[in-house]
């Protein structure tokens, strides 16, 4: 995954795009073979050296599967860096410190998060390129990463896109990940990075939802938008709940879109 990452790294559409684009599309109903399992002789060779980007879903479904807060997440797992074109916060997966450079999560038996590892290793050996449409209907565009160490094209196993995305559990992740990359778009369609305050907000929102769900409830943000109290208690038990609900208020608050939430209105006198 080392060149792709690189290029995610980078976080500058255009690289990305090309990059994706100079490999082979999967077209719709093409198949490929793969797979990967320890009789692999390749088997962990892929999680080594890889500059992960980590989305705020990937995050939390990285913390919950360890049991640590946001904050220590971050210390211990992650580092944290701006978007030079969008001005938005991302997080890196740290490697070890060894001359290897492992994922922190792997060991000889696997990856010992796997029910919670993040997109990118759920999607390879594919690339999952991603625009909107003039009505914000997200597209996709499939393309095989073949490395030349990978072993897992050897396999019997026969997939197409959709199947494989299925196999990986990946509608959950896609879904939020989509909504992120949304917001991206709206601010790149906008011309202007986010400024620092912005940045935080979304930072907060949606990398630190715990903290953010303290946030919510000591000024009482529920107050300016209409929601149910059902909601209401969903986002401040339910972090995934509280990922949504930071999306819908981020697109409210920056851009005015009422896509999920409703500003709450004045009633006449």
């Amino acid at each position: 995954m080392k060149d792709l990452n690189d290029a995610l790294a980078e976080n500058e559409a255009d690289a990305t795009e090309a990059f994706l684009k100079s490999l082979p599309e999967l077209a719709p109903g093409e198949t490929f073979r793969f797979a990967c399992h320890p009789n692999v002789p390749c088997f962990n060779a892929c999680c080594s050296d890889l500059r992960l980007m980590l989305t705020p879903y990937d995050a939390l479904r990285l913390r919950r599967a360890l049991n640590v807060s946001a904050a220590d997440f971050i210390t211990h797992f992650a580092a944290r860096f701006t978007a030079p074109d969008t001005g938005f916060p991302m997080l890196q997966l740290k490697m070890r410190d060894e001359p290897q450079k492992r994922c922190p999560f792997v060991t000889p038996e696997g990856c010992k998060v796997y029910p919670d590892r993040p997109g990118a290793c759920r999607t390879y050996p594919l690339g999952r390129a991603t625009k909107l449409d003039e009505q914000g209907h997200v597209l996709e565009q499939f393309f095989v990463v073949r490395e030349p160490h990978c072993r897992g094209f050897e396999e019997a196993s026969t997939w197409d896109a959709p199947a494989w995305l299925a196999d990986q559990d990946l509608a959950r992740y896609n879904d939020f990940n989509d909504r992120y990359m949304r917001l991206m778009a709206l601010a790149r369609g906008k011309g202007a990075a986010l400024t620092d305050k912005q940045g935080q907000m979304v930072w907060l929102a949606q990398y630190e939802p715990d903290a953010f769900q303290e946030f919510i409830a000591r000024l009482d943000l529920f107050r300016l938008v209409e929601i149910d109290e059902e909601r209401k208690a969903r986002v401040l038990a339910d972090e995934e709940a509280s990922l949504i609900f930071g999306l819908d208020w981020l697109e409210l608050a920056f851009f005015g879109l009422e896509t999920g939430l409703r500003r709450k209105r004045q009633p006449m006198p």
